[in-house]
């Protein structure tokens, strides 16, 4: 399999490690100490053409294929993870399940914004009692002529206290299960659409979440995202390709935390030599890597099924599971060779062990990544 980069996606690389390096990595500690919402990062990358990757320019997006989402998603959450999880949730979990399921109309009324980086997308599925089990969920849209009536509350929405539009998931049939959900477009600054207290979080806490609460709030049959009862069809296939996405995020979180421990194992000395000279710690380093790059290559997989048009479902449930264990072992292993030094906020490291937890729960826990690919081994896939 070939896996060399084109000229086009080596150019991207390139853009975004220059973007990353220059004006993200420098006020990323600042931005998790403060929790601040990195507004001016968000509008640098609109203009980049960041927050649309692969829609087409038809409708004012970028235009590149899924390796390249994924090779930018690893250079800007190298620098930020925070940055780089709010860049996934407007791609892959907004503008992704718009590009698949969304009418015509609905392309060039909600798409369009959001892949220019007018403005910002968030996903609500999740609730305060239903987090893998979509079919447990409450949030309830009653039809009422040419209109549905919206109740509910869901949980953790990244980016839901800045978000303009939102893709919703709820019940419409709850008798039905997952049968019953249906998904709409949503306006988040509409009437009945209220956000409680950004969450206080151990890690990517520049990446702010919170509640939102759903009042009697209107919506028009004309922003329901396809049919009554299709919903989780929706959130399913929006989900492979959001993990896609995070499996990028925990590769850029791996890398960040092995090359500050590779640089200063190469500097630090003790007993008359440099630390990556005893054995001890070249072993650790010699084990980073080679997940890092086993990560790669399964993320980039999962990448080439989609962008071949071919199902991905396990391979994006393989990336992320891995890529999301390997980051945060890489993480606790960069915190070893530091040793003292890696425990203090002087020092990355600790962030990016902070912020690697992060990537083995969202979109599907670990857990849940090993029920998907166990169900297409028993399929016999």
């Amino acid at each position: 399999m070939d896996l060399s980069l084109s000229e086009e996606q080596q150019q991207i690389v390139e853009m975004t490690r220059e973007f990353a390096e220059r004006e993200v990595k420098p006020i990323a500690a600042a931005l998790d100490r403060e929790a601040r919402y990195p507004r001016e990062l968000v509008e640098r990358m609109a203009e980049l053409g960041l927050l649309g990757i692969e829609v087409d320019p038809e409708y004012d997006g970028s235009g590149f294929d899924p390796l390249s989402y994924v090779l930018a998603m690893e250079e800007v959450s190298t620098a930020c993870a925070s940055t780089g999880v709010i860049m996934s949730v407007n791609n892959s979990l907004v503008c992704d399940p718009l590009v698949k399921f969304a009418s015509e109309e609905q392309k060039q009324e909600w798409l369009r914004p959001l892949a220019r980086g007018d403005k910002l997308g968030c996903f609500m599925l999740s609730e305060p009692n239903a987090g893998s089990d979509a079919a447990a969920q409450k949030t309830r849209a009653v039809r009422d002529g040419d209109s549905y009536v919206i109740n509910g509350v869901k949980n953790w929405i990244t980016n839901g206290p800045q978000a303009d539009t939102g893709i919703l998931l709820c019940m419409t049939a709850p008798e039905r299960k997952h049968r019953g959900i249906t998904a709409f477009i949503i306006d988040m600054n509409a009437e009945g659409v209220e956000r409680g207290p950004k969450d206080d979080k151990l890690g990517i806490r520049a990446s702010h979440s919170c509640q939102i609460f759903f009042t009697d709030h209107r919506v028009p049959v004309a922003q329901r995202l396809g049919e009554e009862g299709e919903g989780f069809k929706v959130a399913m296939s929006t989900l492979d390709c959001g993990r896609i996405g995070i499996a990028a995020q925990a590769l850029g979180i791996g890398r960040a935390a092995f090359e500050f421990a590779a640089e200063y194992a190469t500097t630090r000395t003790t007993f008359g030599k440099k630390i990556a000279e005893h054995q001890a710690v070249a072993f650790m380093l010699a084990d980073m890597e080679t997940e890092l790059d086993a990560a790669r290559w399964l993320t980039y997989r999962a990448a080439g099924q989609k962008a071949r048009g071919q199902r991905h479902s396990k391979e994006s449930a393989m990336a992320k599971l891995y890529a999301s264990e390997a980051a945060n072992k890489i993480a606790k292993n960069a915190i070893q060779v530091l040793g003292g030094n890696g425990y203090i906020t002087e020092y990355p490291v600790e962030r990016h062990y902070r912020d690697a937890k992060i990537t083995e729960i969202y979109e599907g826990t670990s857990e849940i990544q090993r029920v998907v690919i166990s169900s297409w081994i028993l399929k016999g896939r």
